[in-house]
């Protein structure tokens, strides 16, 4: 990983460092826009309020919580949530039935107890609802028939309990 110093020619960039990252345009049909509504005009359009101007365009990136294509297109870019550890071009199975990897989709029946899980449905199919932030992660304690036990864990370090009931698909 390269490190890059900044030149001091104005005070504020004094003895700063920025790591290489990948740099990249969003894709335009993941993404999509919220313009400012209210720019200190009424429903007339007149002024009301001074010093309002238009507001920056905020762009934000559609996340795929669901996972559940069956085939997806080749080529067919979708963003995920970020995986600890992982790297630019890793490959992510969204199966049921695949093998324990970092990163794969797998039902709670099949991972192993004690490891760290993100990104959990609550019902099968509704996409992701459960430890979606960044650093909130749930750790499967146990296994009995059709439900388990999970300890949500956020990045603060405070845990609390929960149980989630299974289907059989």
């Amino acid at each position: 990983m390269t490190i890059y110093l900044y030149k001091t020619s104005i005070p504020s960039t004094r003895n700063g460092a920025v790591d290489n990252q990948v740099k990249s345009n969003p894709h335009n049909n993941l993404i999509y826009g919220q313009r400012c509504c209210g720019k200190g005009r009424n429903a007339r359009g007149i002024i009301t309020t001074r010093h309002r101007g238009r507001c920056h365009r905020r762009l934000y990136r559609k996340i795929d919580f669901r996972m559940n294509e069956k085939d997806y297109g080749d080529g067919e870019k979708r963003y995920v949530l970020y995986l600890r550890g992982a790297i630019i071009g890793d490959i992510i199975f969204f199966q049921y039935r695949s093998s324990y990897k970092m990163g794969n989709v797998l039902p709670l029946t099949d991972m192993p107890l004690g490891i760290a899980i993100h990104n959990i449905e609550i019902t099968l199919g509704d996409g992701a609802q459960l430890a979606r932030a960044p650093g909130a992660v749930a750790k499967l304690i146990t296994k009995e028939g059709k439900s388990v036990t999970l300890k949500l864990i956020t990045f603060w370090g405070y845990p609390f309990d929960i149980q989630k009931l299974l289907s059989n698909s």
